[in-house]
């Protein structure tokens, strides 16, 4: 049996953890196996302070609609997260130091959605196209 103080405690713990996704763009003369690296690190920053990352997605190089720091294209990472917000605080404060990570955005969430992510069905979508355009030829 729960006292009351201790479900209240239970309840505050649980309001604190909020959903959060944190999409990062590493500099794009990264191999795939540093932005890996670079999410691994945000995923372990993330659970030593007590959090979790649900979900990582690799969107992989895309193009920039304008350049920055003199960067055409950038690697795209997502990261779904379950943290406090103090989590959250660090993993910016980390990202923003990491000169390989030329802009990131963390917003948060409702909840997560299941399942890939509006951005990787939009690359089955384009790949599925141009196979099928490929076999027309």
């Amino acid at each position: 049996m729960v006292r009351t103080s201790q479900r209240s405690a239970l309840q505050l713990k649980e309001r604190e953890m909020a959903l959060y996704e944190h999409i990062f763009l590493a500099r794009q003369d990264l191999s795939q196996a540093q932005v890996d690296a670079l999410a691994a690190t945000a995923t372990e920053i993330v659970e030593a302070n007590e959090g979790k990352v649900t979900k990582t997605e690799t969107w992989g190089l895309k193009s920039l609609a304008y350049k920055i720091d003199r960067n055409r294209k950038a690697h795209f990472v997502m990261l779904n997260i379950d943290a406090p917000g103090s989590v959250v605080e660090e993993l910016e404060r980390q990202t923003r130091i990491n000169e390989d990570v030329i802009r990131y955005m963390t917003i948060r969430v409702e909840e997560h959605e299941e399942g890939p992510s509006v951005m990787m069905r939009k690359n089955e979508r384009d790949k599925k196209r141009r196979s099928d355009r490929e076999e027309r030829d």
